[in-house]
């Protein structure tokens, strides 16, 4: 007669006493508490960039440093806007003289020569008055004819209309121009204005600053270097724009609300808590990149060695290099 293993042994007490007597058989209250969620921390990145392009005069920032609103970013070269300027107020400053003009009447000099001629024209009419007077006087005693009398008339009604006409000049000159062509000229420098403000702004957006704290987060261009219209100089990552992007099992999405409190940690920092303020709508089979306790220690993190310019010259690009950690002097 064969004497029973220890494995036949260890089936005959499973059968005789029962699963749920067997502790590792059993789901204790511990291991029945759900799983946490895995995610990853994202940024949501800020893009600065000119609408216009330019060589890059001044970078005022560098990577990894942190910079307040307002802080200056970077300028472009804007030699070209700034002249823009200068002939945007000098159109503008022609169009407010032009109106002026218009506005007040003649100059001085044109109304000078006006009121000359009306005082030529008075005396003409004053002399051909008194001639027509002396004539019919002649006339009466015989000494005149009666044609000598209708040419003084007409020389003295055309002296009359000789001083209507130096009256109505001189005052047409005090005048001011016309309203539709005063309108006119106001129109025109209204649009100097606006193409002085356009010039201005061009200017602004050669410079820009930083719209609010926020940390540095890449440069995509050096001093020297043309960058197109459009294309973004400085990368900023605020404080803010830093969020956990975590996926849910779709069934445990019920027991999850918009503004509910979770709890949130990593390696190497306390428990931080934080809301949800987003559920999507769209359903994913996998996350894009599994953060299991077993991947986390295949990670690797780059990191970036500099050196004094006279030690940068020995190294070439390409060339592969040993780093020891603390072998340094």
């Amino acid at each position: 007669m064969r004497i029973p293993g220890a494995r036949s042994l260890f089936l005959l007490a499973v059968l005789t006493t029962g699963c749920d007597r067997i502790p590792f058989l059993h789901p204790t209250a511990e291991s029945a508490v759900e799983a946490p969620l895995q995610g990853y921390v994202e940024g949501r990145y800020l893009y600065v960039a000119s609408p216009l392009g330019g060589t890059l005069e001044r970078l005022d920032v560098a990577r990894g440093s942190n910079v307040l609103g307002g802080a200056p970013l970077f300028g472009l070269e804007a030699a070209a806007e700034r002249a823009a300027i200068d002939a945007a107020q000098r159109r503008l400053d022609e169009a407010r003289a032009k109106l002026a003009d218009l506005e007040k009447g003649a100059r001085d000099s044109e109304i000078a020569a006006h009121e000359a001629a009306l005082a030529e024209a008075q005396a003409s009419l004053v002399f051909s008055t008194a001639e027509l007077k002396r004539q019919e006087e002649l006339q009466v005693t015989a000494d005149a004819t009666p044609r000598d009398v209708e040419q003084a008339r007409a020389r003295r009604d055309a002296d009359q209309e000789r001083v209507k006409f130096a009256a109505a000049e001189l005052a047409t000159a005090r005048l001011p121009a016309r309203s539709d062509t005063i309108a006119a000229a106001r129109e025109n420098v209204a649009a100097r204005v606006a193409e002085l403000e356009q010039a201005r702004w061009s200017v602004t957006q050669k410079s820009l600053a930083a719209p609010r704290e926020a940390r540095v987060f890449d440069t995509f261009y050096r001093v020297g270097e043309y960058v197109p219209a459009g294309r973004p100089v400085v990368a900023l990552l605020a404080p803010e724009d830093i969020e956990v992007r975590a996926f849910i099992p779709e069934k445990r999405l019920a027991g999850l609300a918009l503004q509910q409190e979770v709890e949130v940690s990593a390696d190497g920092i306390a428990p931080i808590h934080g809301r949800v303020t987003f559920i999507s709508p769209n359903a994913e089979f996998t996350p894009p990149v599994v953060y299991s306790a077993s991947a986390r220690a295949k990670f690797v993190i780059p990191i970036v060695i500099t050196f004094e310019p006279e030690i940068a010259k020995t190294l070439h690009p390409g060339q592969p290099v040993d780093v020891r950690i603390g072998g340094g002097k």
